[in-house]
């Protein structure tokens, strides 16, 4: 018996040393990690041009305050939130697209950004009568969008039109037709490449797109119309051919101001409307 408790107070006491040794060495590397050497000082923004930089410090600074397990700073250099702080940035700051971090004399943590460039405009579910009115946003050449554009006078930036999968109310943060977007894009190019010049793209619900092209003095909004499914490449050679052959190669070039539509839908046929004096003239090829 007295073997038996000498066994048991020994193993008691070095259970008791080891638990001892724990907290003596999460005290010390506590104590370690919070030496002035070790810790980031200030935080350092490179790379914004929109962005104000301070609003980038005060995100970062957020996810660095407090500490792990009540012990050790979150502004330690060598265990700080690395992946914490460009989830954040980039969730609060939706024009961004890159963030980098790294430690800079061992006490400045550099935040590197990579902005995202405005190449279009989102301006709603459906164009409005006064295209100026509506509310915009930009997009980056993902279909991306990012922030809210101001007024622009003209047709500064190309503008879509379409409903968005919203997870809220806002846009930001959604992306434009993510499954037909390069398609749409390249769409656009080869009308640009013909010589046309749209404005406006249009996707409808029923899946069709409506291309607006530009208004002449007098005229109607004439538009291009194709389905989502449709192959655009296809569709833009049969139009270039189409333009390029009479009758509406003259019709385009003199009755442009009366010109409704041109419809791509149906395979290697070409439809179009011209509007005319006591009726309308219509065609296909």
């Amino acid at each position: 018996m007295e073997l038996k408790r000498r066994r048991r107070k020994i193993f008691l006491n070095k259970i008791l040393i080891s638990i001892f040794s724990l907290i003596v060495i999460f005290a010390g590397l506590a104590y370690i990690s919070r030496i002035s050497v070790l810790n980031i000082k200030d935080t350092e923004v490179a790379g914004n041009k929109v962005i104000d930089a301070e609003a980038i410090k005060s995100a970062v600074s957020r996810v660095t305050s407090g500490n792990y397990l009540w012990l050790f700073p979150r502004t330690n250099i060598l265990f700080y939130p690395q992946s914490n702080i460009k989830v954040a940035l980039i969730e609060e700051f939706k024009r961004l697209e890159n963030v980098d971090l790294s430690i800079k004399n061992y006490k400045i943590l550099k935040v590197s950004v990579t902005e995202r460039e405005g190449v279009y405009t989102w301006c709603g579910d459906v164009p409005s009568e006064s295209n100026n009115e509506s509310k915009c946003y930009f997009m980056d050449k993902s279909g991306y969008i990012f922030d809210e554009a101001p007024f622009f006078s003209g047709d500064v930036y190309f503008k879509f039109y379409g409903k968005l999968d919203l997870k809220d109310d806002s846009p930001l943060g959604a992306n434009f037709s993510p499954e037909n977007f390069s398609k749409l894009v390249s769409f656009k190019k080869s009308l640009e490449d013909i010589g046309l010049k749209p404005e406006v793209l249009y996707t409808n619900d029923d899946g069709s797109i409506r291309i607006f092209l530009p208004i002449q003095k007098g005229s109607r909004e004439p538009y291009i119309v194709l389905d989502a499914d449709d192959d655009f490449q296809k569709s833009a050679e049969n139009l270039e051919l189409a333009l390029s052959t009479e009758p509406l190669l003259s019709d385009f070039k003199n009755k442009y101001s009366s010109l409704e539509y041109i419809d791509l839908r149906y395979g290697n046929k070409v439809y179009y409307r011209f509007s005319a004096q006591g009726g309308s003239a219509s065609g296909g090829r």
